[in-house]
């Protein structure tokens, strides 16, 4: 069942998985990303070790408050929002859940905003998970044909959204392992049928790129952090995730052959061993 909960002046939208009296876990997606991206079997898996999971959208995607009035970011112009906004709100919805911390997994932009929130709100995050990220948009930029699918034009109409999701997918996706169409067409018509705003993408974007660098900063982190990524990651390369190992203090690197920008289904054991790992007391 979605919840909305007030946090930072907005509404968030959540999902929640296990025992209330599990470890608490909160789980971040990525740019332009619904909660429905962290698959409900995975959701499912972390819960039955003991976590109580919670997912959600970030502002300016899925059933979250969306920022419309801000329409399209312009060229040059300071972004509505930035990183720091968006740990912001993810603290402001631990603080409606009745979480003085949590364990905090981030994918992608997710990850982005777990390392600003390890950041900005030290005594909020028990552990530190960060999956498929970077300290920064320079760090380990995409390749050509991955910045291509991430600046292409966004599709209009339902169908045609899920044919563009299936092609992204194909092209960012890991390589080393089969592409589930049926499954992506699936999880995009859903997501549209939640909520269509490339707006808020292009927003979630812009916040991204004004954020800057996070590698000193992560220098103050102090929990403990396991960085997950694939070594054929074309969107945001290896390179990122081993810089934000390096960045942390005694963080661990665990990378993955033929996994690219995605999760595939037949790691999420390893996933979910190697986050129970740094979760259980």
């Amino acid at each position: 069942m979605t919840i909305r909960a007030a946090a930072n002046g907005i509404d968030i939208a959540y999902e929640s998985f296990g025992s209330p009296t599990g470890r608490p876990l909160l789980l971040i997606m990525g740019l332009g990303a619904q909660l429905i991206q962290w698959d409900e079997g995975f959701c499912e898996l972390l819960a039955e070790q003991g976590h109580h999971v919670v997912r959600f959208d970030n502002r300016d995607a899925g059933l979250s408050t969306h920022l419309h009035e801000h329409g399209l970011p312009a060229m040059g112009a300071a972004p509505p929002y930035l990183l720091d906004d968006l740990a912001d709100d993810t603290a402001a919805l631990m603080d409606a859940l009745g979480w003085p911390a949590a364990h905090v997994v981030g994918a992608s932009m997710g990850g982005m905003i777990a390392q600003t929130l390890a950041i900005r709100h030290p005594g909020r995050v028990l552990t530190l998970t960060s999956i498929m990220s970077t300290p920064g948009p320079s760090v380990a930029p995409p390749t050509e044909a991955a910045a291509a699918v991430l600046m292409g034009r966004p599709a209009e109409g339902r169908e045609a959204v899920l044919e563009q999701a299936v092609r992204t997918w194909s092209s960012i996706g890991s390589p080393g392992y089969e592409l589930d169409r049926e499954k992506i067409r699936a999880t995009a018509g859903l997501a549209y049928d939640r909520c269509f705003d490339p707006a808020g993408t292009a927003r979630q974007l812009a916040a991204i790129m004004a954020s800057g660098d996070r590698t000193e900063l992560l220098a103050r982190v102090e929990v403990p952090t396991l960085v997950l990524h694939g070594e054929a990651d074309p969107l945001v390369p290896v390179a990122g995730g081993r810089a934000t190992a390096a960045a942390v203090p005694g963080a661990r690197l665990v990378t993955y052959p033929g996994m690219g920008h995605d999760l595939p289904r037949e790691l999420w054991p390893s996933f979910v061993a190697e986050i129970t790992k740094l979760t259980s007391p």
